[in-house]
C-alpha cells in the first residue's frame, strides 16, 4: 500500500537525488486565476520520472540488485531507471517504442542503460519488457502501477503543498497514472480542501474513459505527440487511486498542448514536452473550474524532441493566432499582389510567403489563385485583415 509514511521516506531517501524544483509564479499564462508552474522539467533527468525509479530501486534487496533491472518506457522514466541503476551499480535494461524521441532514446544510452527498441506503442514495449524479465529473472521496475514508485512521485505533493501552503487546485499529466496518484494521494491526506485534477491528450484519454466507465479500459490505439502520456491501459493500482483521490480527469487536443508549449516558451522561457505541458493547456483553454483560485500546473517533463519542436511551435502559432493563411481568388492582372500586401501591411500583418498559382483547370483562364503566410498578433486581426480584403473586392476562398 501508499502510505504517508513511505511518501515522507521516498522524501528522504530522494534528497541527495532528486530537486526540490522550484514553483514559478505565471500570471501572463492565467486569466481570471492565479497559475503557479511547478516545474519538474528542470528536474535533473528533465522529468520527475527520476523521484519514483530512483525510490523504487533503492528498496530493491542484494539479491535483486544483483540480478539486475529492466523496464518499459516511452523515455522518461527511463532516464530515470538509468540514473539510478548507474549510480547503484546494477545492470539495466529498458525497452521502448520504436518511436520514441530519439534524444530520449541517447540520453538513457548515455546514462548507462541498455536500450532495446521495440516496433509500436508504449504497451507492446512493456509487453516486451515482461517477456524478457520471465526469461532473464531480472527485477522489473514498472513505471507507475507500484506502490514505491507512486511513493517517489507522491513526494511532489509534498513539496507543493510546502511551497505553495494556499494552494486550491493541482492539475496533473496524466498518462498511467502513477505521477497523478502520488501526488493526489499526499495531498488530499494532508489537505483535502486542495482539488486535484488529471489531465489527458484527447487521442490517448484512458484514464478519462476509464473513470467515465468506472473501471480501467484498453484503448485501441493512442496517437498523440505527448508520448510521455501515450498509454492505451491504466494501471489498476493507479485507477483505483485516481478514482478514490482526484477530482476530475479532462483532456485537451494536440493544438491545445501546442499552444501551450508555445505559451511556456514565450512567456516563461521554460521548454516543455508535450505530456508536460498538458496541465497548462487545459487550464488556459479553461477545461477546468479554477476560476478565482490559486492553481498549481505540474510541469511534468521538458524532454521534448527538437526534431519535433518547430512543429510543434507552428502549431502553436496557428492555434493562438499568430500565424495564419489565406486563399485569394484573383483576376491575373499587375498590381493585385501590391494590393494585398499593402492592406495586410496597414492592418499591422506581416506577410511570410506568396504562393502564385494559375494552373488549375477548374480556374477561368484569366484568374489565379493567391496564397498568403502572415504573421499576426491573434485572432481579431486576422478577422480584421480579411474583413478589410472583403471590403476593397478581394474574394478570399479560405
Amino acid at each position: 500500500m501508499v502510505t504517508l509514511d513511505k511518501i515522507y521516506h521516498a522524501a528522504f531517501v530522494l534528497k541527495p537525488v532528486a530537486r526540490k524544483t522550484d514553483m514559478i509564479h505565471a500570471p501572463k499564462l492565467s486569466d481570471g486565476f492565479d497559475m503557479y508552474l511547478k516545474t519538474e522539467n528542470l528536474q535533473l533527468t528533465g522529468s520527475f520520472k527520476l523521484r519514483g525509479a530512483y525510490y523504487k530501486i533503492s528498496q530493491l534487496t542484494q539479491e535483486q540488485r544483483a540480478a539486475g533491472i529492466i523496464a518499459c518506457s516511452a523515455g522518461n522514466h527511463a532516464q530515470g531507471v538509468a540514473l539510478a541503476a548507474s549510480r547503484m551499480g546494477i545492470k539495466a535494461i529498458v525497452c521502448m517504442p520504436d518511436g520514441a524521441p530519439i534524444s530520449k532514446v541517447e540520453a538513457t544510452k548515455a546514462l548507462g542503460a541498455e536500450v532495446c527498441l521495440v516496433k509500436g506503442a508504449y504497451d507492446d514495449a512493456y509487453a516486451h519488457a515482461l517477456r524478457l524479465q520471465q526469461e532473464s529473472g531480472m527485477t522489473f521496475i514498472h513505471p507507475f502501477d507500484d506502490d514505491e514508485v507512486i511513493a517517489g512521485q507522491g513526494t511532489i505533493g509534498l513539496e507543493i503543498l510546502d511551497q505553495l501552503a494556499d494552494v486550491d487546485a493541482v492539475i496533473c499529466p496524466v498518462g498511467g497514472g502513477g505521477l497523478i496518484s502520488g501526488v493526489a494521494y499526499a495531498i488530499k491526506t494532508l489537505n483535502p480542501q486542495v482539488k486535484v485534477y488529471g489531465v489527458q491528450a484527447e487521442n490517448a484519454p484512458s484514464m478519462a474513459q476509464s473513470m467515465r466507465e468506472g473501471e480501467a479500459i484498453t484503448l485501441n490505439t493512442v496517437a498523440t505527440f505527448a508520448d510521455g502520456i501515450a498509454v492505451k491501459h491504466p494501471g489498476d493500482t493507479t485507477f483505483a487511486m485516481v478514482r478514490d483521490y482526484v477530482d476530475d480527469v479532462v483532456t485537451v487536443s494536440e493544438d491545445e498542448i501546442a499552444a501551450a508549449i508555445l505559451a511556456l516558451m514565450e512567456k516563461q522561457k521554460l521548454v516543455a514536452e508535450g505530456a508536460g505541458a498538458v496541465s497548462v493547456a487545459a487550464a488556459m483553454f479553461g477545461k477546468l473550474p479554477i476560476q478565482g483560485k490559486n492553481v498549481c500546473c505540474l510541469v511534468s517533463g521538458g524532454n521534448i524532441d527538437v526534431n519535433i519542436l518547430s512543429r510543434v511551435i507552428t502549431r502553436g502559432l496557428v492555434t493562438a493566432g499568430r500565424n495564419a493563411m489565406l486563399q485569394i481568388a484573383l483576376e491575373d492582372k499587375p498590381g493585385q499582389l501590391l494590393g494585398v500586401s499593402q492592406i495586410i501591411s496597414e492592418c499591422g500583418g506581416n506577410v511570410v510567403s506568396v504562393q502564385y498559382e494559375r494552373s488549375d483547370a477548374n480556374m477561368p483562364v484569366a484568374s489565379c489563385f493567391l496564397k498568403i503566410g502572415m504573421e499576426t498578433r491573434d485572432f481579431e486581426q486576422i478577422a480584421l485583415i480579411r474583413e478589410k480584403l472583403a471590403e476593397n473586392g478581394f474574394n478570399i476562398v479560405n
